[in-house]
């Protein structure tokens, strides 16, 4: 574990650079950023690992296998469902997506976070299968905005937008159930917030640890 002294408070605490287990989930509308944020975010900030779901949808151009997605068969994904191997999974638009189970004691013994890319039907159902995962819900500035971004990555057709923005608007209805929201008008400016979210958690996580290990070298100092 990563330590530095803080001149002036008399105490040590952790560094940034390891995890602490924790699961953070994300959920936002199609097309409100997330992808760009995580991976800047995980890019910055050590500690920190991506779980990439399976999918039975075709690849889009710029996505890559077990980068952006696995990419399987409905004969692999449905065995995959016998087998209970996902968190949570679901079919939307004739496609399945399903949220592979982790390993969290492993993750805690490397000092790993995992972050989970998923909607907010899929986060209540991890919330039943994982004790208080961390939920944050990206938003756009406006509605408009994601209309224009959605039309910009030009991926969909104008009746696939128009459904895409009919979820949001259903889906925005759920964020208030989250324990962060952060508004993805600016990406530097939402990177810098989903890191100090992410440095805040490991904090509270490891506060009686960090607590005991200085309690001790005073008791030292002082004996």
């Amino acid at each position: 574990m990563s330590l530095v002294y803080e001149e002036g408070l008399g105490f040590k605490h952790e560094m940034r650079e390891k995890g602490a287990g924790l699961v953070f989930i994300i959920s936002a509308p199609s097309g409100a950023g997330k992808t760009t944020l995580v991976r800047e975010v995980i890019r910055q900030l050590p500690g920190l690992q991506f779980s990439v779901s399976f999918t039975t949808r075709l690849p889009r151009p710029n996505e890559r296998e077990e980068e952006d997605y696995h990419f399987v068969s409905h004969s692999v994904f449905q065995k995959m469902v016998e087998k209970n191997e996902f968190l949570e999974w679901a079919e939307v638009l004739g496609n399945r997506y399903g949220t592979p189970r982790p390993d969290l004691k492993k993750l805690e013994s490397e000092g790993i976070d995992l972050i989970l890319d998923i909607d907010t039907q899929g986060a209540k159902k991890v919330r039943n299968e994982i004790g208080q995962p961390v939920l944050i819900y990206l938003l756009p500035p406006s509605l408009k905005v994601l209309r224009e971004r959605l039309i910009n990555r030009g991926v969909d057709s104008l009746e696939m937008v128009k459904f895409r923005l009919s979820s949001a608007r259903r889906d925005m209805e759920e964020a208030g159930g989250y324990h962060y929201v952060i508004i993805n008008d600016s990406v530097e400016e939402a990177v810098e917030k989903l890191k100090s979210v992410i440095i805040a958690e490991r904090c509270r996580r490891r506060k009686h640890l960090i607590l005991e290990e200085n309690k001790r070298e005073w008791e030292e100092k002082d004996g």
